[in-house]
């Protein structure tokens, strides 16, 4: 690209074309750094983000399109998966994910810390079976149990007044799909054990009643999750941000059991 003479260097035609790419990227990188420094509060670009089977298909979907309406310039690829090794595995920026991730290197943004899990069963199911009144009586009833990996989410725990009370469940069905879980439920083939964010929607439409209300359900804190705090660009801290708030919204009827979404316990 450079022809050399005694004294001196120039650029050979194709060196001065490639130099004029060279310029253009370089330009590019600044404009970039530049309204990154400025603050530059237009979110734009793609976000990658993997979501929960059940509250992505069913709460966060719909989220999205209004976030999206409010910030044409952004496009998002959604992934649905419950499995936090996606975050490393699969083509994704950012992950929602209930409770903290076993890999202590992953980067944690609280979206709803607050959240609790609901036991839940449909008016059809109570009607043939009772209603159970302590979490002692789920022994006698059909639970419908979560596959987390190789392991079961069968031991159902609950507090009340500073007292944990355990009890390991069965029944006839399990899935490592929440979506499947929670449809389960609604189709009245047993109890549930659910994220209050999952079936918000169903209990206030009837479809699901809360059970044993005076016991508080287990801690299910929604988190943002990414590998590297590189990737917290303005458009996931403003996409944290308007979950966070749709959440925090999202609140269970007074009968249903529960400072699940907006109060500590």
């Amino acid at each position: 690209m450079f022809v050399r003479f005694t004294r001196s260097l120039r650029l050979t035609q194709e060196g001065e074309i490639f130099l004029q790419h060279c310029r253009q990227g370089l330009q590019a990188f600044a404009d970039g750094h530049n309204l990154l420094a400025d603050g530059d509060a237009t979110v734009r670009g793609t976000i990658q983000i993997s979501l929960p089977s059940d509250l992505g298909r069913n709460l966060i979907l719909p989220w999205l399109d209004d976030f999206q309406a409010r910030h044409p310039q952004l496009q998002m690829r959604v992934q649905l998966s419950d499995r936090i090794a996606g975050v490393y595995r699969q083509p994704i920026d950012i992950a929602l994910r209930y409770g903290l991730p076993p890999d202590s290197s992953l980067v944690v943004l609280p979206v709803a810390p607050d959240n609790r899990r609901v036991l839940c069963a449909s008016p059809a199911y109570l009607a043939r079976t009772g209603t159970p009144k302590t979490p002692t009586a789920l022994i006698g009833h059909n639970c419908l149990c979560y596959l987390l990996g190789d392991a079961i989410h069968d031991r159902w725990r609950f507090v009340r007044g500073g007292r944990e009370e355990s009890v390991r469940v069965r029944g006839n069905r399990v899935s490592d799909d929440g979506d499947a879980v929670r449809h389960w439920a609604v189709a009245g083939h047993g109890i549930a054990y659910k994220s209050a964010l999952d079936v918000a929607d169903n209990l206030h439409a009837g479809r699901l009643t809360a059970l044993c209300p005076e016991w508080r359900g287990e801690a299910a804190p929604l988190n943002l999750v990414c590998a590297d705090r590189r990737q917290i660009n303005p458009a996931v801290r403003e996409l944290r941000e308007f979950l966070a708030a749709r959440c925090a919204a999202t609140v269970l009827p007074r009968d249903a059991a529960v400072d699940v979404v907006n109060r500590r316990p």
